[in-house]
């Protein structure tokens, strides 16, 4: 008898934990997705209905109308994502940061001599699309000039483009190279650009 008893309760416990883990929860996390439908989704980014990226994955942007990503070790491939896991005393890395080093300088004549680390390093999962706004105003003479924008013009979008830091002085401030460079593509030259 008390052993059936037992069993009864086993199986009624099984029976509400089904129910309360396996369909209320899950109808729970399905209707917050419903109703913060961004997030929930993959935050897609969309021009003229077409799905362009993605403003939590960073990516590739070829040619100097564009600002940059950080490097990534696994060419913001989602499926291989991660860092290098080359350490400081790295002769490999110490290579590739003397690579990009150079890379930068000569894409980027107008710049500051001193590149921010953000440009020279790897982010640890490779998907990152922030970057620092240091390492973006380093940028803008580039970009403002191969797509006919003012510096200006182009430091705007940039500020607009900045996440600050949490309460002010929880980490740091950050630029989305991907909506910003969706927002660079729908921008019209000004009167006067340099």
């Amino acid at each position: 008898m008390a052993v059936a008893r037992q069993l009864l309760a086993a199986l009624k416990a099984l029976l509400a934990l089904t129910v309360l883990l396996g369909v209320l929860y899950p109808a729970a996390i399905l209707a917050v997705g419903l109703v913060v439908p961004g997030p929930a989704n993959g935050s897609l980014i969309e021009v003229d209905g077409k799905v362009v990226g993605s403003s939590l994955l960073g990516q590739t942007a070829v040619g100097p109308q564009w600002f940059q990503a950080r490097p990534s070790a696994s060419d913001y491939a989602g499926d291989t994502s991660g860092g290098s896991n080359l350490g400081p005393s790295s002769e490999d890395l110490a290579t590739s940061v003397a690579e990009r080093e150079a890379a930068l300088r000569e894409a980027n004549p107008g710049a500051p001599a001193t590149i921010p680390a953000d440009a020279l390093t790897a982010s640890g999962s490779g998907l990152d699309p922030h970057i620092s706004a240091e390492y973006a105003a380093y940028q803008v003479p580039r970009v403002a000039a191969a797509r006919g924008l003012s510096d200006e013009q182009v430091q705007r979008m940039v500020a607009a483009h900045t996440q600050h830091a949490a309460l002010g002085f929880i980490g740091e401030d950050r630029v989305n190279v991907t909506e910003l460079n969706v927002a660079l593509e729908t921008a019209e030259p000004t009167a006067g650009s340099q």
